[in-house]
C-alpha cells in the first residue's frame, strides 16, 4: 500500500555551499522541494488485508482516499491478521532528458539522458495493538550514491471524546513538518509523488518545503474530532551534528534551529455534493543559525503561513476526479546569514509566495493523468538572488500520466505487489527570475525542461 514521498534533500549541501560562496541560504531551499523520494508500504495492505486502492487514489501512494486518511489519524492501527511481518521495500528508476545539456554535468550523472536508479527503500511499517503505529523508511540514493534514514512517523492514539463529539487524539513523533499530515496538498507527501532528480530545479523555495527535513525531530499533539476536524500542535528541534552523521543525513544542511520551531495545523473536512472537501491552514516558525554558525549572535528567521484545500470525487465506474492546492506565503529575516556575508544593511528582509494547483483524473484505478501548473515569486534583492533581474520567481507546469496495473491487489505475483510505471514533463515559463538570460550566460528557461519516463514498484 504505497504512501509516498518526502526528502532527498541534496539541497542542504547546497545552502552550506552558497553559504561560503557568499549567498544566502535562501538561494538554495528551493532545491529542497523539488526532488521528493517516494515511499511505499505493502505491509499496510497485509496487516489490513485490504488492496491498496482502498488507501489510495488511483490504487498507488501517497494519495489518500478518506478511508486511507482515517487510517493513518488512527495510527495504522486497524488489522484484519493478528501478525504480519511489518517490513516492505521499493525502488525508482528512471530515464530523464533535458531540453538543453547541463555543462557541466552534476556529480555522477552525464550532461543529459541519464538512467538512474533514483531510490531504493526499506520500512519498517505497521501497528502494534490499538493504541501504537508508525513508519520508519531508510533510503539509498541511487544519484548521490548514499544510504540514509528518510521519512518517520510515529503514533500513540486513542479514542474518545472532546467538546461532545467522537473523536482520535494522539502524540506524533517525525522527522519532516507536514509528513504527519494526511491531505496530500502539504509539501512532504504532495504531488508530485516522484520526481527528477538529474535536473536543475528552481532556487527559491518556502523552508517548510523539505528545509528541515530528516534534520530535525517533532513532537506534535493532535486531534481528530467527529471525522470532520483537524487541529495539531507541536515543535521540533535539530538533531545533533554526530547522530545525523551516523544516520546518513548532512550534518550541517540549512544550519540548526535555536530553541524550539513551533508547527500548527487546522483543517476542515465536509462532504460536498457527491465528494468530499478539506480546507485548511499551517503555520511554521524557525529561528537558525546558518550552518550551526553561532558566531554573530543572530540567528535567521523564517516564518511559513499557507492555505490549502482539496475536493475527491468518486464517480459511479470507479474513477475519481481530484482537485489540490496550497498557498504558502514565507517572510524571511536574514541577519545572521547577511552578518556573516558582510552584505548591506537592506539585504535581510524579504518574502517569498508559493501556488500549487493539482487537477487530476484516475480511470478505474489505473490510469491516471496529472496536471500541476507551480509558481514562486518574490521581490528583487541583489543581495540574495543571482541573474540580471535578481529575483526568485520562477512557474510552470508539471503533466504526469501514469499506468498502475494491479492497484486492486491483483498482481501475478502476489497480492502485496504493487507497480506505476508513468512519464512527466515539467516545463518553465520561468526560472531563477526571468524567461531569457537567467544566469546571466545565456540560459533560458525553458533549457530546463525535462521528459522522464519512471518505473516505481512496491513490495
Amino acid at each position: 500500500m504505497p504512501l509516498a514521498p518526502a526528502k532527498k534533500h541534496r539541497a542542504l549541501h547546497h545552502a552550506k555551499l552558497a553559504l561560503r560562496l557568499g549567498l544566502p541560504t535562501a538561494m538554495g531551499l528551493a532545491a529542497l522541494a523539488l526532488t521528493r523520494p517516494a515511499a511505499a508500504v505493502p505491509s499496510f495492505a497485509d496487516q489490513t488485508g485490504m488492496p491498496c486502492q482502498a488507501c489510495h487514489i488511483g490504487g498507488f501512494g501517497p494519495q489518500l482516499t478518506t478511508f486511507g486518511r482515517e487510517f493513518k489519524l488512527n495510527g495504522y492501527t486497524l488489522r484484519v491478521k493478528k501478525l504480519n511481518v511489518p517490513l516492505s521495500a521499493m525502488a525508482i528508476a528512471s530515464y530523464s532528458h533535458m531540453k538543453a545539456d547541463q555543462v557541466p554535468p552534476p556529480q555522477y550523472l552525464a550532461p543529459n539522458d541519464n538512467a538512474t536508479l533514483d531510490q531504493a527503500s526499506i520500512f519498517l511499517a505497521g501497528g502494534i495493538g490499538q493504541h501504537v503505529g508508525g513508519m520508519a523508511q531508510i533510503t539509498y540514493d541511487g544519484v548521490g550514491h548514499q544510504w540514509s534514514w528518510d521519512n518517520l512517523d510515529l503514533r500513540l492514539v486513542n479514542q474518545g471524546h472532546l467538546f461532545g463529539k467522537d473523536a482520535t487524539y494522539g502524540i506524533d513523533i517525525n522527522n519532516n513538518p507536514t509528513v504527519q499530515d494526511v491531505f496530500n496538498t502539504t509539501p512532504a507527501w504532495g504531488f508530485p509523488y516522484t520526481d527528477q532528480d538529474t535536473g536543475q530545479s528552481p532556487a527559491a523555495s518556502p523552508l517548510i518545503n523539505g528545509g528541515l527535513a530528516q534534520g530535525v525531530l517533532g513532537v506534535s499533539a493532535y486531534a481528530w474530532i467527529d471525522h470532520h476536524v483537524y487541529l495539531e500542535a507541536g515543535g521540533y528541534r535539530s538533531v545533533a551534528q554526530g547522530t545525523l552523521t551516523w544516520l546518513g543525513a548532512d550534518p550541517i544542511g540549512l544550519g540548526d534551529i535555536s530553541g524550539i520551531a513551533p508547527y500548527g495545523r487546522v483543517a476542515w473536512q465536509h462532504d460536498i455534493g457527491k465528494g468530499t472537501a478539506h480546507l485548511g491552514a499551517y503555520v511554521l516558525k524557525a529561528a537558525i543559525n546558518p550552518g550551526r554558525d553561532r558566531s554573530t549572535g543572530l540567528t535567521d528567521h523564517y516564518s511559513d503561513v499557507g492555505i490549502d484545500a482539496s475536493y475527491i470525487l468518486p464517480t459511479t465506474n470507479g474513477s475519481t476526479f481530484t482537485l489540490q492546492g496550497h498557498y504558502t506565503h514565507e517572510s524571511q529575516n536574514l541577519a545572521a546569514t547577511c552578518t556573516l556575508n558582510a552584505m548591506p544593511v537592506d539585504c535581510p528582509r524579504t518574502s517569498l509566495n508559493e501556488l500549487r494547483a493539482d487537477i487530476a483524473y484516475s480511470w478505474r484505478g489505473k490510469i491516471g493523468l496529472t496536471v500541476t501548473p507551480f509558481s514562486i515569486t518574490g521581490p528583487a534583492n541583489t543581495f540574495l538572488y543571482g541573474g540580471p533581474l535578481a529575483r526568485p520567481d520562477s512557474n510552470g507546469v508539471l503533466t504526469q500520466i501514469d499506468y498502475t496495473p494491479w492497484g486492486a491487489g491483483n498482481d501475478p505475483l502476489g497480492p502485496l505487489v504493487n507497480l506505476r510505471v508513468g512519464a512527466q514533463y515539467t516545463a518553465y515559463g520561468q526560472f531563477n527570475g526571468t524567461r531569457f538570460n537567467y544566469d546571466g550566460n545565456g540560459a533560458k528557461a525553458s533549457d530546463n525542461n525535462i521528459f522522464r519516463l519512471f518505473a516505481w514498484i512496491a513490495f
